[in-house]
């Protein structure tokens, strides 16, 4: 995450002509139609209309959770970690949590061992790392980090995926795990090999000593930055030092029988991957230098690769023009190459959009309601329906701070947050925000493996201040589920028209995040006659003939 200092994929119908045409104002939907919330509309669904295949979603164990597991009382903890892993139902059949099927693992640098001196100015934004030289390995380091992995995989998370913000300490050329140099990644001449090393040697361990079988490696983050300062790790990368690292770490895991695949890309917004942005000429365009077609620096061939570019959501999420222009053109661009997936990696509030759209307008002042909710919730929906992305990842799933950065926030019973080092670094008092709960609308019930089908009646790409659809098959249970965001002021009412097959009994049953509910079970409605309410997320789950 490019941190602001502040207190601490097929269906692109709607293609160019959209921009003229789509109702960008928050105060749009005061000039809908008096009458809208008696009109009937048909949902379309087409189940022989297959668009992408989900591979998961997930969330950062980034910085929180090595304290937090550490330390915290383990009823504490645990509650945590079912809230987000769960995947059971409470008696009266609502989600214990949000089932996320990918958990991201910070591996770390070493700043934490070098204290102050590691000029990261706040301790919870420093990690731990297994080896001070390359040669001798602690794995009882990052505690708390490797014990919510395992609780993850507990829980049945599917993937497990090592990600870092710099290499080593004792690797990069300035003794740090912030860049002081521009553009080239923070790393002494001639170490590539020692960090490849470095990497093969935690997963096996991971593995041999703690269990736990990392499924892909992203060893660059956010490259496009420059990482000088003082707020968190961090290091720049030209996708030639991306390329040359990834040509020898991929031997690496397979030397050592490691299936782990390296996921690329990262990058800090979704422009970097689809063009060349001014100034960062050498650190964009990323699509085409890794995957082009007749790109020479073309890695899809290595053996611990996957054909996957990731990015991140930041940047381009407002004005709503630019949410969806910047999703159609990473779209556009992954399609051109074939066999290509795109994941959008990280994302949390960092945009100033105002107060129409936001509480106190931007990041800064968590907020644990359905409004910050339903500002992710369409982000989420833009990505997958314009963008095609198969994986979409929240960012920190803990957050300690008064920032709009977190799925769950902790605090000390009387304040929002704080920037003193202990300040909930042994217990604390722990508050799920709606955000959760949205995401929950399409982590706990859009499993990997299931495949987003079209509906032709819904333009995502027009309906970012109306109601925004997605829909989804599991071809072997026969399970169909339907997530509807609706961010008008006025519930909408549908009738299902599905093609390809038949709704058992012809009903769904809801599963409604409003900022009175939080992913509550509702009685089956009909699919002929029901009602998406008004600022909410409903996932509407059942099966088909």
């Amino acid at each position: 995450m490019k941190f602001i200092n502040n207190n601490k994929v097929s269906l692109l119908c709607a293609g160019l002509l959209f921009a003229n045409s789509i109702l960008v104002s928050c105060d749009s939907e005061n000039n809908q139609n008096s009458n809208a919330e008696s009109t009937i509309s048909e949902l379309s669904i087409n189940l022989d209309a297959n668009l992408q295949t989900m591979e998961s979603f997930g969330a950062s164990d980034a910085w929180q959770c090595n304290f937090i597991g550490k330390n915290w009382p383990s009823d504490k903890k645990n509650k945590i970690a079912d809230l987000l892993f769960s995947r059971e139902l409470d008696a009266d059949g609502n989600p214990k949590g949000i089932g996320l099927s990918l958990w991201r693992f910070n591996l770390g640098t070493g700043s934490t061992e070098q204290g102050d001196a590691s000029d990261i100015s706040d301790e919870w934004r420093r990690t731990e790392c297994f080896t001070t030289d390359g040669v001798t390995y602690n794995m009882n380091k990052q505690a708390g980090q490797v014990w919510f992995m395992k609780a993850a995989r507990e829980r049945g998370v599917d993937k497990l995926l090592a990600f870092t913000n710099s290499a080593p300490v004792y690797l990069t050329q300035n003794g740090k795990a912030h860049a002081t140099i521009k553009e080239f990644y923070n790393l002494k001449e001639g170490k590539m090999p020692d960090l490849a090393d470095f990497w093969a040697t935690s997963l096996d361990k991971l593995k041999t000593e703690q269990g736990l079988t990392i499924d892909y490696v992203s060893p660059f983050n956010e490259p496009q930055y420059e990482w000088d300062g003082s707020g968190q790790e961090g290091s720049p990368a030209t996708n030639a030092n991306i390329y040359s690292f990834v040509n020898i770490l991929s031997p690496k895991l397979q030397s050592k029988g490691l299936d782990a695949k390296i996921v690329v890309g990262e990058a800090g917004a979704y422009e970097s991957l689809y063009k060349t942005v001014s100034g960062k000429e050498s650190r964009s365009n990323q699509i085409d230098y890794f995957f082009g077609v007749n790109s020479a620096k073309n890695i899809a061939g290595l053996s611990n690769v996957k054909k996957t570019i990731s990015g991140h959501s930041y940047w381009q999420a407002w004005p709503l023009t630019e949410l969806v222009n910047s999703r159609q053109a990473a779209a556009v661009r992954t399609q051109s190459v074939a066999g290509l997936s795109l994941w959008s990696t990280e994302y949390c509030v960092l945009e100033s959009p105002g107060t129409a759209e936001l509480p106190g307008g931007g990041g800064p002042g968590r907020d644990l309601g359905i409004q910050t909710a339903l500002w992710t919730a369409r982000i989420i929906s833009t990505d997958i329906a314009v963008g095609g992305v198969t994986s979409w990842q929240w960012w920190t799933a803990i957050s300690r701070g008064d920032y709009k950065d977190g799925l769950i926030h902790v605090d000390d019973g009387s304040s929002k947050g704080a920037g003193n080092a202990d300040y909930c670094k042994n217990d604390g008092y722990i508050r799920d925000a709606k955000i959760l709960w949205a995401l929950g609308n399409f982590s706990f019930f859009v499993k990997p493996g299931m495949v987003r089908v079209q509906i032709p009646t819904v333009d995502n790409a027009a309906s970012v201040n109306d109601v925004m659809v997605t829909a989804y098959k599991d071809a072997g249970t026969k399970k169909l589920v339907v997530v509807a965001v609706n961010i008008s002021k006025s519930a909408k009412t549908y009738k299902l028209n599905l093609r390809g097959g038949t709704l058992a009994d012809n009903k769904f049953t809801p599963y409604t995040t409003s900022e009175t509910l939080s992913l509550k079970k509702g009685a089956a409605v009909d699919a002929t006659n029901f009602e998406i309410p008004a600022k909410s997320i409903v996932t509407y789950v059942g099966t088909y003939k």
